[in-house]
């Protein structure tokens, strides 16, 4: 009889956890705060995760949806998500101070949309029904915008032409299934007019790239990431479908001891949205489980930054930045 596999060792995926878009939207938060004072309104969650959100509302940021609950002549952050124009121009009309802290990565397929349109292109949008980012990017047009969530979707769409046809992407899908819906789209519609980059940013094909590396040298994946963030779940199914048992948790009481039980090697990444500190509590949670050691992968070595909004310089430096 063979004795049972111990816990041995945490491998950490190399890149993992915030991304530059996420930690420029959460500065301009602090920033806003810091300069202006609370509160300070901000639509939607500034990024999805629980713990980064909370800890804004314990210094001053009211969440909201709907701009009717924004006082007049209140600052107003727009999400890292981005937003349709009709809230743009919702929020102009009622006077806000207005900081965009949506992520230049989404803006250029923003930007893309607006041009193409002005040359008489429909688009086909590949993403998630309901997503804000998918709300945002297919909200700069008032038509000729179609959404597909999957291979059967594709079938299914009918744009009014098909000669100027353009496929855009929502930035944080898995970059395998976005590729499967892509060639969908190719091969019905010939003559699609794709983005010269991929809309799927550097980050989350970094850290997904990172878990396809990491899962066959381990015998668990854990993903920090909270339920409503797009490139988390995409890293858990990723795992998955590699054949590695994994498990996504918003925070280190999440996890489970039987998770653990007969496994020796520990993957652990995190989501874009997701800050370090969370990281470390939940390498400690895995150590008092009996985990002897950790180490880091290989990994790309993220150097972007992306500049803030004029507006929002400050004299101080800020302290306590969310990490």
């Amino acid at each position: 009889m063979t004795a049972a596999r111990k816990l041995e060792e945490v491998i950490l995926a190399e890149p993992r956890g915030f991304c530059a878009g996420v930690d420029r939207a959460i500065e301009i938060v602090e920033r806003a705060l810091a300069k202006f004072g609370a509160p300070i309104y901000v639509r939607h969650e500034i990024v999805h995760n629980t713990f980064v959100v909370n800890s804004l509302k314990g210094k001053g940021a009211i969440f909201i949806e709907d701009l009717a609950d924004v006082p007049p002549g209140a600052t107003l952050v727009f999400s890292a998500h981005g937003v349709s124009k009709a809230v743009q121009q919702e929020a102009r009309d009622r006077g806000f101070d207005i900081f965009d802290a949506t992520c230049p990565l989404v803006t250029k397929v923003h930007v893309e949309v607006a041009k193409l349109a002005k040359e008489g292109y429909e688009f086909i949008m590949i993403g998630h029904k309901g997503h804000p980012e998918v709300e945002g990017t297919m909200g700069q047009l008032s038509s000729g915008i179609h959404l597909v969530e999957d291979v059967a979707d594709v079938a299914r769409v009918q744009p009014r032409q098909a000669e100027k046809l353009a496929v855009v992407t929502q930035t944080t899908l898995s970059v395998d299934d976005a590729a499967e819906i892509a060639a969908a789209v190719r091969a019905r519609f010939p003559a699609v007019r794709e983005p010269k980059q991929q809309d799927i940013c550097y980050a989350t094909q970094n850290r997904q790239d990172a878990v396809k590396i990491m899962s066959p040298q381990v015998d668990l994946v854990i993903v920090v990431g909270s339920p409503t963030s797009s490139n988390s779940n995409r890293l858990r199914e990723l795992a998955q479908r590699l054949g590695t048992e994994s498990y996504m948790v918003d925070s280190a009481s999440e996890l489970k001891p039987e998770w653990f039980e007969g496994k020796s090697r520990i993957g652990l990444t995190a989501g874009a949205s997701a800050p370090e500190v969370l990281v470390s509590e939940v390498i400690e949670r895995i150590r008092a489980l009996g985990a002897v050691s950790v180490r880091k992968m290989d990994g790309i070595e993220e150097t972007i930054k992306f500049p803030l909004p004029k507006g929002l310089k400050l004299d101080q430096p800020l302290s306590g930045h969310i990490g």
